[in-house]
């Protein structure tokens, strides 16, 4: 675990300064909302979903360069995400990894904006000719990133979270709910690397089953974190599903059963990766680190 996080920490460092390459503020009153993009995702982070892009990448000997500039629109997505979660329409938060806030921070009106350009500034990107020489790459790449963040992925899941509140759902309600919110970009994250690589089929789905599992666990993690963990431990407020009557994994399963069915789940999603050998160490010990992760 310990090579894990030196890896880990590595690979944050370096989309941290891709992120930092890719958001520089210009001149002119705008500047204003690139210091808020800024703030939102240069503000820390374990940086996850961008290990999983450049770990996977690996696999299939990408350039750094080119897995970086995914991982960073990855993160640019995810942050985005944050910003617009926290804000007072939506989970009306004030404190995000340790920090005020976006909106806290700036103002509602500028954190909207900022998380819209982050959102638009990951798919220029993607889009553009330094993250892969060929178009088609570039293309699968945009498409599969829109389809993850968006009404069938991300988004739609944060619907139907928003609609959960005080209603009853049950296991594969539940379920479907994550694998949209939380699951769809992890998913993104994990197989982009085989796209950056031109992985053949049975490559890209033992990934996509990968992370399927590990999107399930993560969740799991997330829940018993916000029943267990303190707001100085995850950088935010905590027990808030319990507050606004959200059913959730561990609201279900219970403690000792989510965290029971979260190791079942890591499990899986670690023999999924048979085919890879030794390559895929990182992405076995990445899927043990989410379930026992305290932050």
């Amino acid at each position: 675990m310990a090579d894990l996080q030196k890896a880990m920490a590595e690979s944050a460092r370096a989309v941290s300064e891709t992120l930092d390459r890719l958001l520089k503020v210009g001149g002119g009153r705008e500047a204003r909302l690139m210091e808020a993009m800024r703030y939102s995702s240069l503000g820390g982070g374990k940086r996850i979903r961008p290990f999983m892009v450049t770990a996977g990448a690996r696999l299939f000997s990408v350039a750094e360069s080119c897995a970086l500039r995914v991982a960073a629109a990855v993160e640019m997505v995810h942050c985005y995400s944050l910003v617009h979660d926290d804000l007072p329409a939506m989970d009306d938060d004030d404190l995000r990894r340790g920090q005020p806030t976006c909106h806290v921070r700036f103002d509602e009106a500028t954190a909207i904006l900022a998380g819209d350009a982050l959102l638009t500034r990951a798919f220029e990107v993607l889009a553009d000719i330094p993250t892969h020489p060929d178009p088609q790459v570039r293309s699968q790449l945009v498409l599969a990133l829109a389809r993850a963040a968006g009404a069938d992925g991300m988004v739609g899941g944060q619907m139907l979270d928003l609609m959960s509140e005080n209603e009853s759902l049950d296991m594969p309600e539940i379920t479907r709910l994550q694998r949209m919110k939380t699951g769809a970009l992890i998913a993104f994250a994990c197989e982009a690397g085989a796209t950056l690589g031109k992985a053949s089929e049975p490559a890209r789905h033992a990934l996509r089953a990968y992370a399927h599992d590990l999107g399930l666990a993560f969740q799991i993690a997330d829940d018993l974190l916000d029943v267990e963990g303190t707001a100085a431990e995850v950088g935010k407020k905590t027990g808030k599903d319990a507050a606004l009557g959200k059913a959730t994994f561990v609201s279900l399963l219970g403690v000792e059963r989510g965290k029971a069915q979260a190791q079942i789940l890591a499990d899986q999603a670690s023999r999924h990766l048979e085919m890879f050998d030794e390559k895929a160490d990182y992405l076995r010990e990445l899927a043990r680190f989410v379930v026992t992760r305290r932050a």
